[in-house]
């Protein structure tokens, strides 16, 4: 229940203009209040004045957001693009105030806007709206001054490349300082990145994505990795293929793993590791919380190393995606869950060939991860009556709450192959929400409807992916072209 400051902070921020006009007199403890109220109301002059004569040292926004003892509303969900232009046109405006440390981090990215207005931004909106207001400070040529650290996830691709350097090495006095503490690089070229990982503050970064169009190759990670240097860094996501199990600087890149003391969290789907999991884990000097291994053609070797070695008891968020774990391996399945089962709250299993015939090897292996709050099985070809068997078994594991399930195999004609494409010709969409339907009554006959079932048919929701879509199909293109020139002139050379 909200306090009666947090309402009456509500009705002081439900009129911009006697809002705006008492702000002297409001008492310093109660600005966060008010400014919770006046992004709760889209209220972007208000915020505006607030930010610019914000009388507090640090303004942090995800906890400003989050729920509280006094406004028990969760915000952080609202990306509110109207509230967070203003906050960005707040801090930049010039006046007398005590901050220094505007942390801008904590905002989640969702499919639906949570927002009443409808109107988002993106994580790659609000590096490009930082970057850009950064600059236009610069251009200013503002009098020296203690600047405001402003700390940021930046997503940095070519369409914003150059700002964002331009923002992160001014020239001289600026009135914003920003400051890196999560980055995510697409449609870079490996000497763009490289360039402007060491301007973002390597030593400070404690996430970094690399992904999609970014071409790294072995060699290219261990120079990544030991030139630049991420002592603090927890999370490290690689770009696919970026690994080969063949290639000689795969122990060198283990090695530069093995230093960095924090990392809990990584990722290399799509790497080609054959046999080489060992090679690559086995030097890390922490336990790893979240591993996503998916389509990284591990065989049985691989599988019982990760079935025994000290990360397994520890993980978190596991995806093994494309490997055929019920088929060729059930039994070390079966003792890598049971390892994982005290920690376990994430797993993904999509496309893993997983069958109506693996159903009890899949719920037996599932059956002691008490703790497990997500699972995802796209793209395996069970029937409707699979499903049931296997969603009676989940019934039983307390804490789940979400699962992707694939689109059963009754959904389309008899004989057809399996395909992965609910587009296909013959897909039968009554069929499938008759039978989603049905595995929603059996969850509410086990009294759990707590339990929430969905099949993405496109695929899971990427914000980041779903905000450059135009750019990634530019730089798609482009790639495609290159193909078609080197394939033309290989082709006049053999003439």
């Amino acid at each position: 229940m909200k306090s009666l400051r947090s309402v009456s902070a509500e009705a002081l921020a439900s009129d911009a203009q006697v809002a705006r006009q008492s702000l002297e007199s409001v008492a310093h403890n109660l600005y966060p209040l008010l400014f919770k109220a006046s992004y709760l109301l889209e209220q972007a002059d208000v915020i505006h004045d607030l930010l610019a004569r914000w009388p507090l040292e640090e303004f942090r926004l995800g906890a400003l957001l989050g729920p509280s003892a006094e406004h028990p509303a969760d915000l952080r969900e609202r990306a509110c693009r109207v509230c967070l232009e203003a906050c960005v046109r707040g801090l930049a405006a010039s006046g007398p105030r005590r901050l220094r440390v505007a942390d801008l981090t904590g905002i989640r990215d969702v499919q639906v806007p949570q927002c009443p207005c409808g109107r988002t931004l993106g994580r790659w909106g609000r590096t490009a709206l930082l970057a850009r207001t950064c600059c236009e400070l610069q251009a200013e040529r503002c009098a020296p001054g203690r600047p405001v650290e402003v700390l940021a996830d930046l997503f940095v691709t070519d369409g914003n490349f150059e700002a964002v350097v331009q923002a992160l090495q001014p020239a001289g006095p600026a009135p914003l300082r920003l400051r890196c503490l999560s980055f995510r690089a697409d449609s870079l070229g490996p000497g763009q990145l490289l360039h402007v990982l060491r301007l973002a503050g390597p030593g400070a970064l404690r996430k970094l994505e690399v992904v999609h169009n970014v071409r790294l190759h072995t060699g290219l990670v261990e120079q990544l990795l030991g030139r630049v240097g991420f002592p603090q860094l927890v999370s490290l996501t690689l770009p696919a293929r970026a690994l080969d199990g063949e290639d000689p600087h795969l122990a060198a890149v283990a090695r530069a793993l093995s230093q960095m003391t924090q990392l809990t969290e990584l990722s290399v789907a799509f790497s080609n590791l054959t046999g080489k999991i060992q090679s690559l884990l086995g030097p890390l000097q922490t336990p790893l919380r979240a591993l996503d291994l998916g389509n990284c053609a591990l065989n049985h070797a691989d599988m019982a190393f990760l079935a025994s070695c000290p990360h397994a008891s520890r993980l978190e968020v596991l995806d093994l995606s494309g490997h055929e774990l019920a088929g060729l391996y059930p039994a070390t399945f079966c003792r890598l869950l049971g390892r994982a089962a005290g920690t376990l709250r994430v797993l993904t299993l999509e496309e893993c060939g997983i069958a109506d015939s693996h159903v009890s090897v899949v719920a037996l292996a599932l059956s002691p991860c008490l703790a497990l709050q997500e699972l995802r099985f796209l793209g395996n070809p069970l029937s409707a009556r699979a499903l049931e068997r296997l969603f009676a078994a989940l019934c039983a594991l307390p804490e789940l709450r979400c699962v992707e399930f694939p689109v059963p195999k009754d959904c389309y004609p008899e004989g057809a192959a399996y395909p992965e494409d609910p587009g296909a010709s013959g897909f039968d969409r009554q069929k499938y929400d008759l039978i989603a339907e049905q595995l929603r009554a059996l969850l509410l006959r086990a009294g759990r409807e707590d339990i929430r079932i969905s099949s993405p048919l496109f695929g899971s929701f990427d914000p980041d992916i779903q905000e450059t879509s135009n750019e990634l199909g530019a730089f798609l293109l482009q790639a495609f072209k290159s193909a078609l020139e080197k394939f033309s002139r290989a082709l006049k050379q053999m003439e």
